[in-house]
């Protein structure tokens, strides 16, 4: 069982809710800076790049380590510096167990979601 934050986002954007799984990230571990960038955490992409030429190669994996445990989390906290609202937490197997549990509780977000 995986926990799975639901974030609600600001009124004005228009864009569908986001069900974000706290877990380990393998695409953090193995691409650390580029998977920073793709998920738009430019300053902690920044720091990860120049911690990588600053360090000594040994501790690279290391911080590739630590972009693949704190990934959920810094996405969650860039979700909130730009505006979304933590709504729920979910508590399930996977991804659509986890949904079909948040609707059945809260009927009224099923519009949220992106079709």
């Amino acid at each position: 069982m995986r926990s799975f934050l639901l974030h609600l986002p600001p009124a004005s954007s228009g864009r569908p809710a986001l069900l974000l799984a706290e877990r380990f990230s393998w695409f953090g571990l193995l691409f650390g800076p580029f998977w920073l960038l793709r998920h738009r955490l430019w300053w902690q992409a920044v720091v990860a790049i120049v911690l990588m030429v600053a360090l000594p190669w040994p501790a690279i994996p290391a911080l590739h380590l630590l972009v693949g445990l704190l990934g959920a989390d810094l996405r969650a906290s860039a979700l909130r510096r730009r505006g979304w609202k933590l709504e729920a937490v979910v508590v399930a197997r996977d991804e659509a167990m986890a949904l079909r549990r948040l609707l059945a509780v809260r009927p009224g977000l099923a519009g949220t979601f992106a079709p």
